[in-house]
């Protein structure tokens, strides 16, 4: 089956909750959503997002477990999303070795279970659906745009820790300029001299015999 990288289509009043991908970190989307024309129309309500046997599921935001069992020989979770509105956005994942219980409470993030090794709908895949109330939406619209972009990590600068010391002819160029960024003053003026004045090194000669 080739990957189709399918970009969301949001629904209407569908808030990126999501603060985690169902199954591993950006999987490829084997197959996108393709919502019917008419509600018992054919098409396919969700997207089948690449996986294997035994990886663990997710919960892709914060919510209540509404359903947890099998349902034509396949393990099904479904979530209420926390803060979705009413009624609120029910992802569902599938098929699954469900590890929750009805009524659970869950973090985003949290394990609900494992991809099993069969199904019905897919041989090597999470099924990942979106509902609000019997009206299916596309569950890619619920990820936010730094979750699927899956693009490298930036580091940020930490408050409070001083930068790395600069080199001796970074410190030269910038005494010369009389920069004051130590302190808020000219280090030269300083009587403890937060950094040493710059001095030309002594050539090396070896030793006398």
């Amino acid at each position: 089956m080739v990957a189709a990288d399918a970009g969301p289509v949001p629904g209407p009043g569908v808030p990126t909750v999501a603060r985690h991908w169902p199954v591993g970190t950006r999987p490829p989307v084997l197959r996108g959503w393709e919502p019917p024309a008419t509600p018992y129309g054919p098409g396919h309500r969700g997207v089948d997002l690449a996986a294997v046997a035994g990886a663990p599921v997710r919960a892709v935001a914060a919510g209540r477990v509404s359903f947890a069992g099998r349902v034509a020989g396949r393990g099904v979770v479904s979530l209420e999303l926390t803060g979705t509105g009413d009624p609120p956005l029910r992802t569902t994942y599938e098929p699954v070795e469900v590890s929750v219980r009805k009524g659970d409470e869950v973090a985003a993030g949290e394990v609900l279970g494992t991809v099993e090794p069969t199904g019905s709908h897919c041989a090597a895949c999470l099924h990942w659906g979106l509902l609000r109330g019997d009206v299916y939406l596309n569950p890619l619209s619920v990820l936010p745009p730094w979750l699927l972009a899956g693009g490298p990590s930036r580091l940020l600068p930490v408050l409070g820790v001083p930068l790395p010391a600069a080199s001796t002819g970074d410190r030269a160029g910038a005494l010369t300029a009389g920069d004051t960024s130590v302190s808020g003053r000219d280090p030269r003026a300083s009587p403890d001299r937060a950094i040493s004045p710059a001095r030309p090194a002594t050539p090396w000669r070896p030793p006398p015999p």
